[in-house]
């Protein structure tokens, strides 16, 4: 009896160190030892010009600067399901920042997601996206990085719940979700079309908030941009394959690098966590860059759209009149009488396909929090639309969007008590 305990004992002890022998080896893959003296790094005027460009596409200081604080310095708390993660301090301060770090240790932190410590790294840094980076698009934001100025700011310590505070967690999430990979363009399509799809597909990370998650957090890369929730912030990232949502299959081109450039068009503006992205990244790209970003967008595969209800939808004629009452008071001096807006500053509600999207979540955290389009140099003084969220309650607010998407062509779903109940 004992013996056959003992055996079932180091079976499972066996299973456990295979298991582990596995799993360090999908944490390694692809990596490469790096030195204990690295070679010296010798930047240029031009490579770190290019590092400060590529930071921008990036975004990097949208996560690694809070409000009022040092740039780079990080400190910004981005919430998750799992709890709370802090960006860290990037600037060359060799205490807190990256001082110490080699242009290898900043590659492997862009590549495989791994610290100059060793530590495996949270994909709220957008290595999964990251890791298609260039090593020398890598090495010339590392070199903008040296110049930034330092800053002493200590590295917040993250808040997360057992066991997704701990590194085997970590490592397990990474080997179900994660495989770091360069670029490769592909031979069949234009350089345009790829030097879009890296900045997309890479820089960009655009699927970090276009694509749906599966229960551990990972991008469902299969499905490619098709829309999802944004965790915690409950704002929707439209679908980019739908033009029944955010896709720009039927646009023109210039109506795409005019969204990206200016934060606002003549087929549509942005709003919401788009408009942050706007201005702190894509207004600063250059034509060419914004134009190829336009055509990968535009060519996108599209999925096949839900048809849309070929009847009505039936909706509660008392809440359609409670609807239509805070309407007039409320938002009809800027959107019109019959939701037409005003041109170049309120925009129409009547076949609006913001208004029309089967998710109201959007549409809630406007009403709620108010909606304003990103200050851009060629749309300087945007007009933005005031929160409503401290005069309407939860009842009126959802009345008068039911009553949105039901009127003037618009034939969506009412807005339910349950969606309402998503902060």
């Amino acid at each position: 009896m004992w013996r056959r305990l003992l055996w079932i004992l180091i079976a499972v002890v066996l299973l456990l160190s295979l298991a582990g022998s596995v799993l360090i080896a999908f944490n390694l893959m692809g990596e490469e030892p790096i030195p204990a003296q690295p070679a010296a790094f010798q930047s240029t005027p031009a490579q770190v010009e290019r590092g400060r460009y590529l930071a921008l596409a990036g975004n990097c200081a949208g996560c690694h600067t809070t409000r009022g604080g040092a740039a780079y310095a990080g400190g910004l708390a981005i919430d998750t399901p799992f709890g709370t993660i802090y960006a860290s301090n990037l600037t060359p301060d060799d205490t807190h920042g990256i001082g110490s770090w080699s242009a290898a240790h900043f590659w492997r932190a862009m590549h495989h997601g791994r610290s100059k410590d060793g530590r495996l790294l949270y994909p709220a840094f957008p290595y999964p996206n990251f890791t298609k980076v260039t090593r020398e698009d890598s090495d010339a934001i590392y070199a903008w990085l040296r110049t930034v100025p330092r800053a002493a700011t200590p590295n917040e310590a993250h808040r997360l719940r057992f066991p997704y505070n701990t590194q085997a967690a970590l490592a397990v999430w990474r080997a179900l979700s994660f495989k770091p990979g360069t670029f490769v363009a592909d031979a069949g399509k234009p350089a345009e079309w790829n030097r879009g799809a890296y900045l997309v597909d890479g820089l960009g990370h655009c699927i970090a908030c276009h694509g749906s998650r599966n229960m551990l957090g990972a991008t469902e890369e299969k499905r490619g941009m098709s829309g999802g929730l944004i965790p915690i912030e409950n704002w929707y990232a439209p679908s980019l394959t739908s033009t029944r949502e955010a896709g720009v299959a039927d646009w023109a081109a210039g109506d795409v690098v005019a969204l990206l450039k200016n934060g606002t068009s003549p087929r549509g503006s942005v709003m919401g966590p788009m408009a942050a992205v706007v201005f702190g990244s894509t207004q600063h790209l250059n034509e060419t860059d914004l134009q190829a970003m336009a055509v990968y967008l535009q060519q996108l595969p599209q999925a096949e759209a839900a048809p849309a209800p070929a009847a009505p939808i039936r909706r509660d004629p008392g809440e359609m009149a409670r609807g239509n009452k805070i309407f007039d008071q409320r938002c009809a001096y800027c959107h019109g009488d019959v939701g037409q807006g005003a041109v170049d500053a309120y925009p129409p509600l009547a076949g609006n396909r913001a208004v029309n999207m089967a998710s109201p979540a959007n549409l809630i955290q406007m009403v709620r929090h108010g909606g304003f389009l990103p200050a851009t140099a060629g749309n300087p003084r945007p007009y933005g639309m005031p929160a409503f969220g401290h005069v309407l309650d939860e009842n009126e607010i959802a009345a008068v969007l039911t009553y949105v998407r039901g009127s003037w062509g618009n034939n969506a779903e009412p807005v339910s008590a349950r969606q309402m109940m998503q902060r």
